[in-house]
């Protein structure tokens, strides 16, 4: 025991060293302007220096965008990060589900406008010289910004999503990049974008997709590069800091409270148990759970959630709930029920599961922290995960391979899903972090059933993993 808390300890303090950060580091500010809650980010040193905007994408955060403040500000550039309508800590609603109404657009360039004039007011920044850098939804907003207005020295989009926001003849002194294991219309757009003007380029980033192509380091080895030439040089010549610090903080993170659970296990008087008995054959399991998530799919698309004030959870909670019905229902009759009884004192792992997944989440990857109804919110998410995480439980009688069979069908139906048009193709772009929180929730449910936790334990406390993310992370609506 004594061993398992050395290491607890060690890991915990590696992943919030690499969080905080060593040595040297910017001086950063928060503050908000005309309701945009925006991140500054000030290099050492006197003088005023360029600056820029840097805009996350649909569900990210200025959090998510934090290793770019890092990059540009070890060069010498003053940044500023921003939460658009209805992200990380903006209270308020963007327009519609995936911002791409009129109104939703115009919300964006106000943010941007902000944004930019929040930075020209900074007394260490040369109002005469800024760029903007955008990822996915900000890689098209900042694009159609700087084409709106000349006076922006350059920009970089990554990952920019449509080519309709550029022209032949703006914005000029524009960089594209996009991963190379992107869906192939990112870097088509890309490419033909950057082919429009001598002042442009492309650079695709190789093995990385969507979401690592922020913290790739070539990546951020052209942004700067390309913001180094349009200024007319370098500011300095020191090393890019890693950008994937935080995100290896974050995993250590995780790593200490996935080893944290034994010790809290003993703690609230759960004891080791011996293994379930088996019961319904994973080929048929296979079937049962394909069958019911293809139902939940189709009749999730067909229910009123479609006005739930949460971009795209309200199609994915009703899939959730619909397949967690219909996978109890079977359970009900076809599944063997072996009944476990556990000490209430067991859902001390409520909380302890909520700061496993939202401290290292916040510290190191994106905005974590409920804010306005997201409060509200939260608990239906939750509520429908638990009923799916519950039949789950029921019908894999706690066996570990049955529980990732119900997980894969459950994620490929609604692959499908997005791709059949029943939900929007975002979710495509959101799977692998979807696969990683419902693996996750895997891990805790063989933790816990190794224990003897009653199942609907299991499932409340392991349900919360995947509906805190989903509800701090998908944009609010309208």
């Amino acid at each position: 025991m004594i061993r398992t808390l050395v290491l607890l300890l060690v890991l915990a303090a590696g992943g919030g060293w690499l969080i905080a950060g060593a040595g040297d580091e910017p001086r950063r500010e928060s503050v908000t302007a005309s309701g945009v809650p925006l991140a500054e980010v000030h290099p050492p040193g006197d003088g005023k220096r360029p600056g820029v905007v840097v805009a996350h994408g649909f569900s990210g955060s200025a959090k998510l965008m934090e290793p770019f403040g890092d990059t540009l500000a070890a060069r010498g550039y003053v940044v500023v990060l921003l939460d658009f309508t209805g992200h990380g800590a903006n209270r308020e609603p963007m327009a519609d589900q995936v911002a791409g109404t009129d109104e939703s657009v115009r919300m964006l360039q106000d943010d941007l406008g902000v944004a930019l004039a929040h930075l020209r007011s900074l007394p260490d920044v040369d109002a005469s010289r800024v760029a903007l850098v955008g990822h996915s939804m900000g890689a098209g907003a900042v694009t159609r910004y700087a084409a709106a207005h000349p006076d922006v020295t350059a920009t970089v989009a990554i990952s920019l999503p449509d080519a309709f926001v550029a022209s032949a003849e703006r914005p000029a002194r524009l960089l594209t990049i996009a991963g190379a294991l992107e869906f192939p219309d990112f870097r088509e757009v890309a490419t033909r974008v950057a082919a429009e003007r001598d002042d442009r380029a492309v650079r695709i980033v190789p093995w990385v997709e969507h979401i690592s192509v922020l913290y790739a380091p070539e990546t951020h080895r052209e942004t700067v590069a390309w913001l180094d030439q349009a200024f007319g040089g370098p500011r300095n010549d020191q090393a890019i800091p890693f950008p994937g610090r935080r995100l290896f903080g974050a995993g250590l993170l995780v790593l200490a409270f996935l080893i944290g659970l034994y010790p809290l296990a003993l703690l609230i008087g759960l004891r080791p148990q011996a293994s379930p008995a088996k019961t319904i054959p994973p080929v048929r399991i296979a079937v049962v759970a394909a069958v019911a998530a293809g139902v939940g799919a189709v009749v999730a698309r067909l229910l009123p959630t479609a006005h739930f004030p949460l971009a795209v959870a309200g199609y994915v909670a009703a899939y959730a709930a619909v397949t967690g019905v219909l996978l109890l229902l079977y359970a009900r009759r076809f599944s063997p029920y072996e009944r476990r009884s556990s000490p209430r004192r067991a859902l001390l792992a409520v909380p302890y599961a909520i700061v496993a997944i939202a401290l290292p989440l916040h510290g190191g990857v994106t905005h974590a922290v409920p804010v306005g109804v997201r409060w509200w919110l939260l608990p239906v998410v939750w509520a429908a995960f638990a009923l799916l995480a519950y039949a789950s439980e029921r019908v894999a009688g706690g066996r570990p391979l049955p529980l990732l069979i119900i997980t894969a069908a459950f994620v490929v139906v609604l692959a499908g899903a997005a791709v059949s048009g029943l939900t929007h193709g975002f979710v495509l772009l959101a799977l692998f972090p979807l696969i990683g929180l419902m693996l996750w929730q895997a891990l805790w449910s063989a933790f816990l059933n190794r224990f003897g936790t009653a199942p609907w334990m299991i499932a409340v406390i392991g349900a919360v993993v995947v509906a805190w993310p989903l509800v701090t992370a998908l944009p609010l609506v309208g």
